[in-house]
């Protein structure tokens, strides 16, 4: 029962959050021009920050050096949902205009807007190396192989860029999070000012996700969300198949029991909030990316509690 109470006290911490925005925005505080600042001062200014500062303040060289391996664990958990993706489409005749969309939406995860923040919430900054680690390969994952996906369900050749790949795998965070370790492993030590500063402007990062959001779910027209075929086997490959293979990958190694939870938990979050983006972007279905990041948004507020419980039994 405390477990399950640690669980729900944890989700109640981002659900607040999370409601004060829809408040918020229901209320007219905010337009397009402020939600995509806001967005962006996250991404691009708190979060470095945050990652720079925590590592820093946290880790060691040995602890980094121990960790970053496991990225072998996220990265075969998705190249695997990614399999499985591909025999799902086949198999239930996932419209072709959606299959690409389908397929990378099925495989990654929101590691950053809900991610971090809920396994902040749940585990403390303890959990951010693990949590960082989950983010390079779904980061990286996202914008290759998922960002292909989805052009091929857009109008024209789908095609790979490079110079716009690297531009968004090695984003803000990422490099704030590199910082962080090469920092760490020189054993250099910033002044005092820096630190705060970085600590100052890091404590924005979860806050302003949760949100962000709020913000998000006020801005889905609900009358538009419905469940059919494709919109299940979304759910049950983000919240039921996700988390399964991960376990079955990470429980039977030796790895910290945080960095288990914190892999497992991870793998269950919802769709990046960056899917409608690029859906609109490369003119594939960014409605039905948009009703799935609002759907899997909303589930998960219902699924966190209970795979926490289920985590902390490991």
């Amino acid at each position: 029962m405390e477990v399950f109470y640690n669980a729900v006290s944890g989700v109640l911490i981002i659900l607040i959050m999370i409601a004060l925005g829809f408040v918020l925005a229901r209320n007219d505080w905010f337009d397009g021009k402020m939600t995509s600042m806001i967005a962006r001062l996250v991404t691009q200014v708190a979060l470095p920050a945050y990652m720079i500062s925590t590592i820093m303040e946290k880790f060691t060289a040995k602890k980094l050096l121990t960790t970053l391996p496991d990225l072998f664990f996220p990265i075969v958990s998705m190249l695997l949902l990614y399999i499985v993706s591909i025999f799902v489409v086949k198999l239930t005749k996932i419209p072709k205009m959606h299959s690409g969309l389908f397929m990378s939406m099925f495989s990654n995860s929101n590691t950053v807007f809900v991610g971090l923040p809920v396994n902040m919430a749940l585990f403390g900054k303890s959990s951010l190396p693990f949590v960082l680690v989950y983010y390079m390969a779904n980061t990286t994952f996202f914008w290759t192989l998922g960002v292909y996906l989805i052009q091929k369900d857009g109008k024209g050749e789908a095609s790979f860029n490079w110079k716009q790949t690297l531009k968004k795998v090695f984003s803000p965070p990422l490099l704030g999070f590199m910082i962080g370790v090469v920092l760490v492993l020189m054993h250099v030590t910033l002044p005092d000012f820096l630190m705060q500063d970085s600590n100052y402007i890091g404590n924005l990062t979860i806050p302003l996700s949760m949100i962000f959001i709020g913000i998000s779910i006020n801005s889905v027209d609900l009358t538009n969300v419905h469940f059919d075929r494709s919109n299940f086997l979304i759910l049950f490959g983000r919240f039921m198949l996700a988390p399964i293979i991960m376990s079955l990958l990470v429980i039977p190694t030796p790895m910290p029991v945080m960095m288990k939870q914190v892999f497992i938990m991870q793998s269950a979050m919802p769709i990046m909030t960056n899917a409608p983006v690029v859906s609109r972007l490369y003119h594939a279905d960014s409605e039905y990316a948009s009703i799935m990041v609002a759907e899997t948004t909303l589930l998960s507020l219902v699924m966190i509690p209970v795979l926490m419980v289920l985590v902390e039994k490991l």
